[in-house]
């Protein structure tokens, strides 16, 4: 963040309208997304405050903005399927417990350094299960668009509740119908006169005023006689800020969701760091990966006990946040600090929002979050990206959520290491120019010695591909009657025991078979493990050739010494030569 002394009235202006602007879309939000989740909305706005705060005083990006997301709630909602529907106490205790353990998860990636890990996650599993989570979100918000209640239990597919939603549930109501198809028209015509005029974005706290006050004045929301109102609403929202709680913990409620706070960790991680990355892309602002995993991971157990949703970096307010100007992480706590005056001034008149209005918005919310100008671009760029998005998709479809995370990352891990334990073993020689190239098929080698370049990863993984690799260097220098070799390892990385022994191995065989090894371009780290492990007691000192060996390069230094040695032998060999008479 800028530095205190830095900080201007002009970049505090700007934070500030930054800061209100993201406030405005916030507050619906934060709503929705806890009646996503099946909680209280007042857990959603509590997010907003806490999280929100402390994510931005301890991350790294300036435009982050945290709390809770539509993926997220559906992750919640999911774990929270356990408890019935009138055990809302429990499940509100489950949730805080839920937050947490996920807290603590990300605190623990942080401090082992796995933050950078998080890069190896292939795209095309966020983009299958943004669309998954998208497609869910919209079928979860049907029975609250047409009015009627929800059928079956948490723990049913949301394919077969939905059947028996329609199959044996109530009428649609019609009232609920106007309202959300006045909410959808609104939303968008005041989202294009919003990006057509670049309006601050309040479209959608200013939709949600006018249709719930349109709803108000028709006496939809207003209890009757019965106690009951026309349409759904959101419910009451006591005007007071979040405060410390200690979240009631069983041994059951904790096996039952640790797959889904592992699943929220990463997916939230991923979520953040994505959107992060995405927006220092255009500022060229450098990030410390690390330290905004430490962040998710403090906000997160800050909001376990402040019962608050789980939340990560949202995508809509963290762009809001960048257009409208935010220079500096001050903007996320001024929003902070906004939600929470807002929620102190207005909560009482929460009650009266539709639910209609709100399945509507999150409905218009889950459209966007499907990237379909990506996904047809990773459809048609491979194969493999193709397969990851359509497996992680049906999973999260299938299975839910919190497995498809879990799979996609996986498949992911899967996909990588083959890559990554692959070992590129390249015959040089050198040509009549002393150009030293890739040996073309129909040449012969280098004469009286083979000349190989190795490129790769040296961890176990790759242990039986260097294996494989050094072997057929060893046959075809027996074959070829060889009495050198060379191997160029500059471009060999990150040795580990696994491959150190398969490579001591080979130079001990080779040695038993009589023939030179040369070794050139050795960057530090493997100098320094042959240093830890001998090898110098039995590798002769000349035939080394590290790294900056050689004013020209280590490899042409080495290729010298052997062709001088290869002229002595020659020249040895003509000196004992006689003619027989």
């Amino acid at each position: 963040m800028t530095g205190v002394s830095s900080y201007s009235p002009q970049i505090l202006r700007r934070d500030v309208i930054a800061g209100l602007t993201v406030a405005a879309i916030s507050l619906p939000q934060a709503m929705a997304y806890a009646l996503l989740a099946g909680v209280d909305p007042r857990y959603g706005l509590y997010s907003a405050i806490l999280i929100t705060a402390v994510a931005s005083v301890f991350g790294s990006s300036s435009h982050l903005i945290n709390g809770s997301t539509s993926a997220i709630s559906l992750v919640v909602f999911s774990a929270l399927s356990i408890f019935d529907a009138d055990q809302r106490i429990e499940a509100a205790e489950a949730m805080f417990l839920l937050a947490a353990l996920v807290g603590t998860i990300q605190i623990a990636i942080a401090v082992l350094r796995l933050g950078d890990l998080t890069r190896y996650i292939s795209e095309s599993v966020i983009l299958g299960f943004m669309s998954a989570a998208a497609l869910l979100l919209a079928l979860g918000q049907i029975s609250n668009a047409l009015g009627v209640h929800d059928k079956g239990t948490g723990a049913q597919h949301i394919l077969y509740r939905l059947w028996l939603t329609f199959a044996t549930g109530d009428t649609i109501n019609m009232k609920a119908v106007v309202v959300t198809l006045v909410t959808l028209v609104l939303a968008l015509s005041l989202r294009h006169l919003v990006r057509r005029y670049r309006w601050p974005q309040f479209d959608m706290l200013a939709v949600l005023v006018v249709v719930a006050t349109g709803a108000y004045l028709a006496g939809w929301t207003v209890p009757g006689g019965d106690g009951k109102t026309a349409i759904g609403i959101a419910g009451a929202v006591p005007a007071d800020l979040p405060s410390f709680h200690i979240p009631k913990v069983q041994l059951s409620w904790a096996l039952d969701l640790f797959s889904d706070s592992v699943a929220i960790a990463f997916l939230g991680l991923l979520e953040a760091l994505a959107i992060a990355k995405s927006i220092a892309h255009q500022t060229r602002q450098p990030l410390d990966f690390n330290r905004q995993c430490l962040a998710e991971g403090l906000a997160n157990l800050s909001g376990g006990f402040f019962q608050c949703l789980p939340g990560s970096g949202s995508l809509s307010r963290s762009a809001i946040n960048f257009q409208a100007g935010a220079a500096t992480r001050f903007s996320g706590m001024l929003t902070a600090t906004f939600v929470a005056i807002a929620v102190i001034a207005f909560a009482p008149l929460a009650r009266y929002v539709p639910k209609p209005a709100l399945a509507a918005l999150l409905s218009l919310t889950a459209s966007r979050l499907v990237d379909f100008k990506r996904i047809s671009y990773a459809l048609r760029a491979s194969r493999v990206d193709a397969g990851v998005i359509v497996i992680t998709a049906l999973s999260a479809i299938a299975f839910g959520l919190d497995l498809a995370i879990i799979i996609g990352v996986v498949l992911s891990i899967a996909l990588f290491v083959p890559r990554a334990a692959k070992i590129r073993a390249a015959e040089l020689v050198v040509d009549d120019d002393d150009v030293v190239r890739e040996r073309l098929p129909s040449e012969p080698s280098n004469r009286g010695f083979l000349f190989y370049d190795l490129e790769g990863e040296l961890f176990f993984g790759a242990g039986p591909e260097l294996h494989k690799v050094l072997d057929l260097i060893l046959h075809q220098a027996s074959g070829e009657k060889a009495r050198h070799i060379l191997l160029r390892l500059k471009r060999v990385r990150n040795p580990d025991v696994v491959s150190l022994e398969h490579l001591e191995q080979f130079l001990k065989d080779v040695r038993n078979a009589g023939i030179e090894v040369w070794l050139a371009g050795l960057r530090p780290d493997l100098l320094a493990a042959f240093d830890r492990l001998g090898f110098a007691d039995w590798i002769k000192s000349d035939h080394i050739f590290a790294q900056g060996a050689d004013e020209d390069s280590a490899t042409l230094a080495a290729v010298r010494q052997i062709r001088s040695e290869l002229q002595a032998q020659a020249a040895n060999v003509r000196s004992r030569l006689y003619y027989r008479v």
